[in-house]
């Protein structure tokens, strides 16, 4: 993931430069990315989809980067651009250190303001509460945001950039440092999970919302392509439990595009995929059975309520399905 060049806030201050306003912005997401997916669920589970409109890529990049061959010729109907990084150059023509998803853009001028991924989920939650959904759920709660903060610190240095330091380690020995770093944290997630129905409790959080993205690309294209060979998912019983019952609640598994992230991960990081043969899985409907969860008490929405049905419906999944 390259760096988050671009920092603003976008915040319910109605004097700052970049104030929360319906439709002013539009967010750039590839449904493949697990940083853009997690903005993506945060969108979804807040209600915030008429609010912050988004731009689908393409999941094929090419030398240019992430485009969008998806629309139309092959323009983002709002914005007009062809590759997310026009709207970077529209901001910085001189800006070289990589264009990467999520990025929320103004609408206006076509820059982009943030690519910032660990802030753009919290000022979501926090900073647009004026157009969250009636029964929204707080996902980022006083009285706990250090915790979580803590907590997602520890996931993304151990799981969720940890799956990519075991998959693009260039030394024995970094790749041995990742690997048991990254199964002694999911082990250590099992283990927690037998006796909470979410990370934190029993309900969602942001902390869940962060973790979920790597799991549900962890057998399709980290266990194999990434060398993370250790066990599957699937083996860790409680974590794939708890994967399944997060996937069945709406603003989750509704926003899993299997196909986007087949197709991105061995077609593009291809590295070791050196003849671009495309996996046939998963099985979706393995991410559909019971789980059990229930058992354990709690709900994802607390007192609050579900999202209705998504506004950007996930294509129905071509290959990945088969």
């Amino acid at each position: 993931m390259a760096p988050s060049r671009f920092t603003a806030r976008i915040t319910a201050d109605e004097g700052a430069t970049w104030s929360v306003a319906a439709g002013r912005y539009r967010m750039l997401v590839s449904r493949a990315c697990p940083f853009a997916s997690r903005a993506l669920i945060v969108r979804r589970l807040l209600g915030l989809e008429v609010a912050l409109t988004v731009a689908i890529v393409d999941p094929i990049q090419d030398e240019l980067g992430w485009r969008f061959t998806l629309d139309e010729g092959g323009r983002d109907p709002v914005l007009g651009i062809r590759y997310v990084r026009d709207a970077y150059l529209a901001a910085d023509p001189g800006h070289a250190s990589g264009f990467p998803v999520p990025a929320v853009v103004d609408v206006e001028s076509g820059h982009v303001v943030t690519n910032d991924f660990a802030t753009i989920p919290i000022d979501l939650a926090t900073q647009w509460r004026s157009l969250h959904r009636p029964g929204a759920p707080d996902l980022y709660p006083d009285g706990r945001r250090e915790e979580i903060d803590e907590f997602n610190a520890i996931l993304h240095r151990d799981v969720v950039s940890g799956v990519y330091e075991v998959g693009m380690a260039r030394s024995q020995a970094d790749y041995d440092r990742a690997f048991t770093a990254l199964f002694s944290r999911l082990e250590q997630l099992d283990a927690r999970l037998a006796s909470r129905r979410f990370l934190l409790g029993d309900r969602i959080t942001d902390v869940d919302v962060h973790l979920f993205p790597s799991l549900v690309r962890f057998d399709l294209v980290y266990h194999g392509h990434f060398r993370c060979n250790r066990v599957k998912l699937v083996e860790l019983p409680h974590l794939w439990g708890y994967a399944r019952d997060l996937f069945q609640t709406p603003g989750f598994g509704d926003t899993v595009d299997f196909d986007h992230i087949n197709r991105h991960y061995h077609l593009v990081l291809d590295e070791s995929n050196p003849h671009h043969l495309l996996p046939g899985g998963p099985d979706r409907t393995l991410w559909l059975t019971a789980h059990g969860r229930e058992e354990l008490g709690g709900a994802p929405f607390g007192d609050g309520t579900p999202p209705g049905p998504p506004r950007e419906p996930v294509p129905p999944a071509g290959r990945a399905d088969a």
